[in-house]
């Protein structure tokens, strides 16, 4: 009995083993596959969008300042990003709107911006968008320049490769009160942008290529399995 028990013991062992083997075996085998899909994933951002965008767009303007009745105004813009990863896009724009007010004004600028640009759902069709930066605002002819902060979310939805059609909006916050040439009140001017505007994306190949050359293989990670 007691020689019978030591067999049955070491079958268990030795059946405990082979498990062992077998599910850390195809755990390991199961690892490379996951890289490549992740690998894969990253690179066909390229395919389907890009490394760098122009982007234009159309809209209106409104100020938020010392007088009353503000008035929607028509707003262009036209810029440049630059990808930093999937996610992440360093932009430079340029903006050209007026700031009106019933009866009172109606005043042309241009405004330089510079933005890091948070992009939500790069491997879909729709995503959502966030923006944060820094720039200055210039009167018509650069008779007076302004410092100003600006935060802005949107939407993207890719029509079709290369090409996305987006709806955005910006705050803008001044970093004094004279903007609308008034300095009154207990906060300085702000303004708000919404607009309709087009990315055309371009480039990526060379990126594209980097990312699959650093892939490792299943032939490569698993010699055994691929004999």
């Amino acid at each position: 009995m007691r020689l019978i028990a030591m067999k049955n013991s070491y079958k268990y062992t030795l059946l405990s083993v082979i498990t062992c083997f077998v599910i850390t075996h195809n755990t390991r085998a199961q690892l490379p596959d996951s890289e490549i899909n992740r690998a894969v994933k990253k690179a066909s951002f390229f395919d389907f969008r890009g490394s760098n965008i122009l982007d234009l767009g159309i809209g209106t303007s409104v100020p938020n300042n010392d007088f009353d009745n503000p008035l929607f105004e028509m707003y262009f813009k036209a810029g440049y990003k630059r990808y930093l990863t999937s996610h992440i896009f360093l932009s430079i724009d340029y903006h050209k709107f007026n700031l009106a007010n019933e009866n009172i004004a109606n005043n042309g600028f241009m405004s330089f911006d510079i933005n890091v640009h948070a992009m939500l759902l790069p491997y879909q069709k729709l995503s959502p968008f966030l923006f944060i930066g820094s720039g200055f605002t210039a009167s018509n002819y650069f008779e007076d320049t302004f410092q100003k902060l600006q935060v802005g979310t949107g939407i993207e939805y890719m029509i079709i490769e290369k090409v996305g059609v987006t709806l955005f909006s910006d705050f803008n916050y001044m970093i004094d009160d004279t903007l609308d040439g008034l300095e009154a009140g207990d906060s300085n001017d702000t303004f708000f942008r919404l607009g309709f505007g087009v990315n055309f994306y371009f480039g990526g190949s060379a990126k594209k290529d980097e990312i699959m050359r650093n892939v490792p293989t299943v032939i490569k990670s698993n010699p055994i399995r691929n004999r």
